[in-house]
């Protein structure tokens, strides 16, 4: 374990070999914007950005929503996870499932996986100016 649970970080980093470490994040919230569309996107930016901020690239993407059956079109969520495939989709990241449950209020977001070099992690504490 490079970056794990002794120290609060952006994502969990962990060592496969000399060449290669796994970086995982979850992030959701509920809605910042209006816009469903424009929700989806920045839920989706705001995830894939821990794998950067670790120094890594994102390659694989796991949604994750809430959802009030009962008080929202079925509209609303497509165009929250259209939003953020689009993301994806620009980045360079496989969406590769998800988890949805119903709830009081809608909630987006995702499970994140990059890699990066072992030798290459970024963390909060080791940061220097021009990093």
């Amino acid at each position: 374990m490079i970056v794990g649970l002794d120290r609060a970080d952006d994502a969990g980093v962990y060592k496969v070999n000399n060449e290669l470490a796994l970086i995982q994040t979850v992030d959701f919230f509920t809605p910042i914007v209006d816009d469903p569309y424009w929700f989806g996107m920045i839920a989706a930016a705001n995830a894939l950005s821990d794998v950067y901020a670790m120094g890594g690239v994102p390659k694989t993407a796991m949604n994750l929503v809430g959802f009030p059956l009962g008080d929202m079109e079925l509209s609303v969520l497509r165009e929250v996870i259209q939003g953020g495939l689009d993301k994806l989709r620009e980045a360079g990241v496989a969406l590769v499932g998800g988890h949805s449950v119903e709830d009081k209020e809608l909630k987006y977001g995702l499970s994140v996986t990059g890699f990066v070099h072992p030798d290459r992690v970024l963390t909060k504490g080791g940061l220097e100016e021009g990093d």
